[in-house]
């Protein structure tokens, strides 16, 4: 499942050592502080201690970069539009927080085992047992949606870069069709895992 659910990048980091529940609670707080900050300068300071956790992390460059690289296009044309309506760091500050916040995301999925995020989101949810729903459902429902964040976005890129091979990337149906058809094959294979495991229920 793992290709069909995110990267896991094992290692010895402190980053890999620290317990799933401290990473999301840093995801969330580092999410909220990215909204509060204004400036270009300030969220360029954030950049930089982004990159300071990923090389901290020792995840390596390309496992980096992929975190990126799906959401590239989708930076170029969130900058553009804000160009249309806001000033130039507006603009920046904007596309720059979508940025650091898929790259945060994605630095928790690369240092985390699902086993170990649905232990943590399991324990959390667990007085959802008051109101008749299942814990462990719950938690392998939201492991997954965080997880499936960059596989869509990676398909978004796919279908964007067939989209301009073939001179039709000013088609919103040439990009939205082949990218619910995309989703739709993913989300059947990984209901074939999840079967295969029991889980169909």
């Amino acid at each position: 499942m793992s290709g069909l659910t995110g990267a896991y990048v094992p290692g010895g980091s402190l980053l890999h050592r620290l317990p799933a529940g401290a990473k999301l609670a840093g995801l969330a707080a580092s999410c909220t502080a990215l909204l509060l900050l204004r400036s270009p300068v300030a969220l360029t300071g954030a950049a930089a201690v982004v990159a300071l956790l990923y090389a901290v992390s020792g995840v390596g460059g390309a496992a980096a970069w992929a975190q990126i690289r799906p959401v590239r296009w989708f930076a170029v044309a969130l900058f553009g539009m804000q160009l249309l309506f806001v000033d130039l760091p507006g603009a920046v500050s904007s596309t720059l927080r979508v940025v650091l916040a898929v790259a945060l995301a994605g630095l928790v999925t690369l240092t985390t085992r699902t086993a170990a995020m649905m232990a943590c989101l399991e324990r959390r949810l667990a007085p959802a047992r008051l109101v008749g729903l299942d814990p462990f459902r719950l938690s392998l429902l939201l492991s997954l949606t965080l997880r499936s964040v960059p596989v869509v976005a990676e398909l978004a890129s796919r279908v964007r870069e067939a989209q301009r091979a073939r001179g039709v990337e000013r088609s919103v149906r040439a990009f939205a069709v082949p990218l619910v058809v995309s989703v739709l094959r993913h989300a059947d294979a990984l209901g074939e895992a999840l079967s295969a495991r029991g889980l169909d229920d």
